[in-house]
């Protein structure tokens, strides 16, 4: 039986309430061809998450579309609570929300399930362009009374080209209305997003900006955030600065975690277009040249293989350069500059070698 990571990402609806510019969600893609299929049901749920224990998964992470928008999120919220406790390995779990539907009671049910809120902030001025939604307030005010509550919660920020200039803004405002870490997106093109790249996209000084307000503001209001994606450690100018913020430079996709969609269909991230098995099949994973590319980490681009830091970087996103190149060994755009230049040195090398 192939080993697992030891996290799973559960996207429990194809369903969302908001209509989010940077969303990866594949089935959201331009003229996409993802076969969504049926939802699971509670029953089909609970048999899952059963296997995925049995396999070694130790952790869940709960999403979508909008979990909040799954009309049995309680009961499995619970089941995996329940589960963990049997099987005396209690674990939390994190759930991810937009916050359009939050309630004092499903903050009452993730308290009591040991839940890690996390909800998106992508702005403040600029929350309802990019999410189709005038909700900044409403996040805030649910950051509030879970912090009155006496939860730990994580601001979830992707920031784009737009939303870029009020950052500094965006993470104080969050932090001060009680939200306890702090969790950045570089925007990814997947998804919706496909359509919206040439306005959203960083330029290479906006992504070490973006890392730079980040740790000023950790800084100042004395908490600790991190990176949601990897970034190709040549674009990052000065990476040993960071001491509040985390990030990372390794792909984390099939090695330390999965995903499920919400018809059981697994992907190696939440990025992937790509199906490469079903929860409710008896063979877990069927195209395995693709995950143990991931698994193994056998995706470099070329032009990276002979660079110093190959041990500790994946050179960006490989899912992301899947999408845009076909392969998920292409150049991540947030390294374009760099890899251009590298492939540059590399010509000059080999003409000199021939001379």
């Amino acid at each position: 039986m192939m080993k697992l990571p030891k996290s799973a990402v559960l996207e429990l609806t194809f369903k969302c309430n908001h209509k989010c510019k940077f969303c990866s969600c594949p089935w959201y893609a331009p003229k996409s061809k993802y076969p969504c299929g049926q939802e699971l049901d509670l029953f089909q749920w609970k048999k899952s998450i059963d296997r995925l224990y049995d396999l070694g998964v130790e952790t869940f992470s709960i999403s979508g579309g909008e979990c909040l928008l799954k009309d049995c999120l309680a009961d499995i919220l619970l089941y995996i609570k329940e589960s963990s406790w049997e099987r005396g390995k209690p674990s939390g779990i994190v759930l991810i929300s937009n916050g359009l539907q939050m309630s004092k009671d499903y903050l009452q049910l993730f308290r009591l399930c040991n839940v890690h809120l996390s909800m998106s902030l992508p702005g403040l001025a600029t929350f309802e362009e990019h999410t189709g939604v005038d909700n900044a307030e409403g996040v805030l005010h649910w950051f509030q009374e879970a912090q009155r509550m006496g939860m730990n919660t994580t601001m979830n920020v992707t920031i784009t080209k737009k939303n870029y200039h009020e950052l500094f803004e965006t993470l104080s405002v969050g932090l001060i209305n009680g939200a306890s870490s702090v969790l950045i997106n570089r925007f990814l093109p997947g998804g919706r997003g496909l359509r919206y790249q040439h306005e959203l996209a960083l330029t290479n000084d906006q992504l070490n900006g973006m890392l730079d307000t980040t740790e000023e503001v950790l800084t100042l209001s004395d908490r600790y955030g991190q990176t949601g994606t990897e970034i190709p450690l040549c674009a990052i100018r000065s990476p040993k600065k960071y001491k509040r913020l985390a990030f990372g430079t390794k792909c984390a996709a099939a090695k330390d975690f999965f995903v499920i969609d919400p018809a059981g269909q697994i992907r190696t991230c939440n990025h992937s277009p790509r199906i490469v098995g079903n929860i409710l099949d008896d063979n877990l994973i069927t195209d395995k040249d693709y995950w143990n590319l991931f698994a193994n980490s056998e995706y470099h681009p070329s032009v990276c293989v002979s660079c110093n830091h190959i041990n500790k970087c994946d050179c960006g996103c490989r899912e992301v350069s899947n999408i845009l190149h076909g392969s998920p060994c292409g150049v991540d755009s947030s390294a374009i500059e760099n890899v251009m230049i590298k492939q540059d040195l590399q010509q000059k090398k080999g003409k000199a070698l021939h001379v």
